[in-house]
């Protein structure tokens, strides 16, 4: 029998050390840590451990948010390793999440109802982040706060370059050096100007 610890951070830059100072206190002998968001379980950590994962070794998270957010994914994961795995799972901040202590009809009852619950916590806050995000994006908008790159001034000898490659003179790519640009940017300007005067 082994000892699993798993942990996830959503990115690079977060750390991981509560998790992992959690897992070993708890006495797992190996730990996999994936920084990647949780809404998939394309984690090349994850499925290390899945491999090496046998009947009665133990799988250890410090909360069921780090094994993933997404609800259907979780439950369908939970089986993969209760049932197909036959592995013991323990989640540290949900004692009910032990499937070590009953393992009767009872015990998996409680363990399941527990998951199904929690896990779809987990799905309903992520969607309030994102439903969250929405409202200040258009909060800010109608602000007037600009997102994305600003916007580019168009420079005063723009008509005259336009016109020399509307009539072939000039290829877009000179039109640009022309004007300080980038040949995008300058086929932007133009097609928004024959989309206006349409």
């Amino acid at each position: 029998m082994c000892v699993y610890g798993y942990a996830r951070v959503s990115s690079k830059d977060q750390r991981e050390d509560l998790q992992i100072d959690a897992l070993k206190n708890f006495g797992a002998e190996k730990i996999f840590v994936d920084k990647i968001g949780g809404k998939d379980f394309n984690r090349p950590q994850y499925r290390k451990l899945l491999r090496r994962l046998k009947p009665e070794d133990i799988f250890v998270v410090k909360s069921i948010d780090r094994l993933g957010r997404n609800y259907a994914e979780i439950l369908n994961q939970w089986r993969v390793l209760t049932k197909d795995k036959r592995a013991a799972v323990v989640v540290l901040d949900m004692p009910l999440l032990d499937t070590r202590s009953r393992k009767d009809f009872v015990g998996t009852l409680i363990a399941d109802l527990t998951l199904q619950i929690m896990s779809a916590f987990a799905q309903i806050e992520r969607d309030f982040i994102r439903q969250r995000q929405a409202e200040g994006i258009a909060a800010a908008k109608a602000r007037g706060v600009k997102f994305g790159r600003p916007t580019i001034d168009r420079p005063e000898n723009y008509p005259d370059v336009r016109d020399a490659w509307l009539s072939k003179k000039i290829s877009a790519r000179t039109a640009g050096k022309l004007l300080g640009v980038n040949h995008q940017t300058f086929l932007k300007w133009a097609r928004s100007d024959m989309t206006t005067s349409d």
